[in-house]
């Protein structure tokens, strides 16, 4: 039997949140993603990880406050579900997964849903193995899939219209980003470090609340790439990564 801790405001200051683990330039990010799961417990917000030093955890809570521009009537909402490395191949996706529905089904919930993609994207839920534990697509836009296991029948979650976008007025590169995801301060340090000293303009836009992220003109909330008014990726920059795209 695998073991499994679920952070709580008793121990989230001690244990590890599995992303960056120990690499010292991403701490201020863990710090500040640490922050925003203390604000997040009270909204009923879940960080379920093994027990082990090592990335593997799942990451949820109630649609209606996630930091998401999708809308539901009564249905969860998974951030991230994330196993790598040696622990890959021995069912801990499918306990972690089958905790999670579990969970909210003795919650009440409506459903459970997941952000997805037709080709795997960067941090974004395989679609596949979703859909083996009966999810379906329930809303897409472009190559992005919202997926849903529906306990009820009762309604179905949906991209806000926003979200639709996929565009933006500013036609200067820019960024959105948010705490919700651990690595991004060092990148936003070191771009905004990289654009003084090349005379280069980006555009950062910081998402720091429930109502922004439910606002986003794009089906992303922790980092999303903007170029020419176009939505162009979300693939986390830095200063090479941004030079190598922009030419």
């Amino acid at each position: 039997m695998n073991d499994y801790i679920n952070l709580t405001m008793n121990n989230i200051d001690k244990e590890h949140i599995c992303c960056a683990i120990g690499d010292p330039k991403h701490q201020k990010g863990v710090f500040c993603k640490k922050e925003w799961i203390k604000s997040k417990l009270k909204d009923g917000h879940v960080f379920r990880k093994l027990n082990e030093r090592g990335k593997v955890f799942i990451e949820y809570e109630p649609l209606n406050n996630a930091w998401a521009p999708i809308s539901g009537d009564n249905y969860m909402y998974i951030y991230c579900l994330w196993v790598s490395g040696k622990f890959k191949g021995k069912g801990i996706a499918k306990e972690l997964l089958e905790y999670a529905i579990n969970d909210s089904k003795e919650k009440g919930m409506n459903g459970i849903c997941v952000l997805s993609s037709k080709k795997k994207k960067p941090f974004l839920s395989e679609k596949k193995f979703f859909e083996h534990f009966e999810f379906k697509i329930v809303d897409e836009i472009k190559d992005y899939y919202l997926l849903a296991l529906d306990f009820s029948g009762k309604s179905t979650p949906k991209f806000n219209e926003n979200a639709r976008l996929m565009k933006i007025e500013n036609k200067e590169f820019t960024i959105y980003y948010s705490p919700s995801c651990p690595f991004v301060e060092h990148q936003v340090d070191e771009l905004s470090n990289y654009v003084e000293k090349n005379n280069v303009k980006i555009n950062f836009i910081k998402i720091d609340s429930l109502e922004k992220a439910k606002e986003v003109p794009c089906v992303f909330n922790n980092w999303a790439n903007f170029y020419k008014g176009e939505f162009i990726s979300n693939t986390i920059l830095n200063s090479k990564s941004f030079e190598k795209l922009t030419k």
